[in-house]
């Protein structure tokens, strides 16, 4: 029995270095989305301020970008700059379109306390609507959501806007906590989204 252990550990041993070597190596690879420098939102110009990947284990999920009115380079810094803002992202495997919803809203759940929460229920409700609507984002599909402060946020998919928008300022910043809050979605990916996420 000690030898077939020590057979079949032979065998995993090298399986697990392979995946391993290919996450580190997926961990430390450029976006393959070109994100345009300069985009317009509520009649403002915005710039690029950083993008990264969202990896699941070595698989790539989404190319993500933000776009700010002027570089931040904390999280706190975002969550405090004033002005319209927008985040892009691009499928880089299939997904589901209700699991989607549901991964953000837990991503907001997760940096934010319930009783403020609580008080956005209709956005978040939207948020979940949009996402359940489409049964899967294929690669290479699109979805946005473009924040116009005293307007609210706008959710798209593939450039086409999902209705009116949707709550206030601050359930922009809720959502933004999903990857800038105390709790991020990927540390790697805020990171690069704040650092410029230069390839």
């Amino acid at each position: 029995m000690a030898i077939e252990l020590s057979l079949a550990g032979r065998r995993i041993v090298p399986a697990l270095a392979a995946a391993l070597i290919a996450h580190g190596a997926a961990v430390g690879a450029p976006t393959t989305t070109r994100f345009e420098p300069f985009i317009e939102v509520g009649g403002t110009a915005l710039a690029l301020n950083g993008k990264g990947t969202r990896y699941r284990l070595a698989f790539r999920v989404y190319d993500l970008a933000l776009y700010t009115t002027r570089h931040v380079a904390t999280a706190d810094e975002l969550l405090a700059l004033p002005g319209p803002k927008k985040l892009h992202f691009v499928a880089l495997r299939e997904l589901s379109g209700t699991d989607l919803g549901r991964l953000l809203l837990r991503g907001m759940a997760d940096n934010t306390p319930s009783l403020q929460l609580n008080r956005h229920v209709v956005a978040t409700t939207r948020l979940i609507e949009v996402f359940s609507g489409k049964d899967k984002m294929l690669p290479g599909e699109s979805f946005s959501m473009d924040f116009v402060p005293g307007k609210g946020t706008t959710f798209y998919i593939q450039g086409v806007p999902q209705g009116s928008p949707v709550g206030d300022d601050e359930f922009f910043n809720l959502v933004l906590r999903i990857w800038f809050g105390s709790s991020p979605a990927d540390p790697q990916l805020r990171d690069a989204l704040l650092d410029g996420g230069h390839d």
